[in-house]
């Protein structure tokens, strides 16, 4: 064989077998940059409050799930520094060993009270409650349903499991109803958002546990997006729905309504005790430090004093949701705070995003895969801290820019 075929052949195999490769080659990210439309990890400099700083200059946030304005309240900030001054900044190991403090079960404790449960086990982000919970309740011999715009969290979890994984159409019950009837005879776990983050439509919890319970399935729900939310007390999508016991586990996180970063997940005494001890994402993670569990406890307590605060929420997105539709903006299927304003193509939303910015409007952009094939979308979201002064300039600046891109 002539040498210079083999030398060819030797380079091709060892391009091939350089697992750096698909780095070097990934170049979707550096074009949106080199074209100025990359909308992601954008440096902010301030809290996240109705106004943020971004490159020394202010902003309206119409992009952070800060839903209740918690993230700066002095009573959570103060709360988070006194647990620094006793216990200092981190627990040195996992939950199972010694990185248990009293605050941590005294959390526990009131996170199962507050949610109506009998037991609450915390974790130190809300991604692994559902890698440790699905995989560890879900077993090879078993199934678990799950919507298919459910989180990727979730996703990740069955993926985690030794169970088989079926997907239903979103919020559709023929769909979801055919899936149980297909496993009828399993051990199955149904696993849902209470309200849909990129959507913002809620989970038809009455029909789903209706259908579960004719099948014999659990049901887990995802309320990260619901609690301090939904509810007449903000407990979230069981409450809204009045269904809190017929709800078999409830998962909530801290980096929303809470004002921190961790998660839990509630239900009955006996399940929590057995994921405790079998789900791997909590064994083998370090505890969630003093400051974060200092500051869900006192998020908990202002949401339960406060109820205020969920109603001026509430006014504010009744007045964003009639202000985009009077606009002729298409806002989906969207019942809460979270409101997608659908743009269409990838490039569009892109584009739209950097316009905004240039108005003093910080949004978030949902492009494909995380939404369909030309669905793509500005996700806002809201807080009770926004004022109608806020609201008005977020609103003119989407006029603006929307009639600018021949959106509206």
């Amino acid at each position: 064989m002539d040498s210079r075929l083999v030398q060819d052949s030797q380079m091709a195999v060892k391009k091939s077998t350089d697992i750096f490769d698909k780095c070097l080659k990934f170049d979707k990210a550096k074009t949106l940059i080199a074209q100025g439309l990359y909308p992601y990890f954008r440096m902010i400099e301030s809290a996240q409050d109705p106004e943020i700083v971004m490159n020394g200059r202010k902003m309206i946030m119409v992009g952070s799930n800060n839903y209740l304005g918690l993230t700066n309240h002095p009573r959570v900030k103060e709360a988070a520094i006194e647990a620094v001054r006793k216990y200092g900044t981190g627990c040195a190991g996992s939950r199972f060993l010694n990185g248990t403090l009293d605050i941590h079960v005294e959390l526990e404790e009131k996170l199962a009270r507050f949610m109506r449960k009998e037991a609450a086990l915390i974790f130190s982000t809300g991604f692994q409650v559902n890698l440790g919970v699905i995989s560890a309740l879900v077993g090879k011999d078993d199934v678990a349903i799950i919507d298919k715009m459910d989180h990727a969290s979730i996703i990740d979890g069955c993926r985690l499991s030794f169970g088989e994984v079926r997907k239903f159409r979103h919020n559709d019950m023929a769909d979801f109803e055919r899936v149980l009837k297909e496993y009828e005879a399993k051990d199955k776990l149904v696993v849902v958002d209470g309200v849909f983050s990129m959507e913002g439509d809620i989970a038809k919890l009455p029909e789903i546990i209706a259908l579960s319970d004719t099948y014999g399935a659990r049901v887990m729900v995802d309320d990260a997006h619901s609690i301090g939310v939904l509810g007449n007390t903000g407990r979230g999508t069981a409450e809204y729905f009045g269904m809190e016991d017929a709800v078999d586990l409830i998962m909530g996180t801290y980096s929303k309504s809470l004002a921190s970063i961790g998660g839990f997940i509630a239900g009955s005494a006996d399940i929590i005790h057995y994921i405790k001890h079998v789900a791997r994402p909590l064994i083998f993670s370090a505890s969630p430090p003093p400051a974060s569990v200092a500051s869900v406890s006192a998020a908990l307590d202002i949401i339960e004093n406060e109820p205020e605060r969920r109603e001026k929420l509430w006014k504010n997105t009744t007045k964003m949701l009639m202000g985009f539709k009077e606009l002729g903006f298409v806002v989906g299927p969207s019942q809460t705070p979270i409101i997608p304003v659908i743009v269409g193509e990838n490039e569009k939303a892109f584009l739209m995003a950097m316009m905004l910015e240039k108005e003093g409007v910080f949004a978030n952009v949902a492009v494909t895969p995380a939404v369909p094939n030309g669905k793509a979308l500005i996700r806002t979201s809201y807080m009770a801290t926004h004022t109608d002064e806020h609201l008005d300039i977020v609103l003119r600046a989407f006029e603006k820019v929307g009639k600018e891109l021949g959106i509206i």
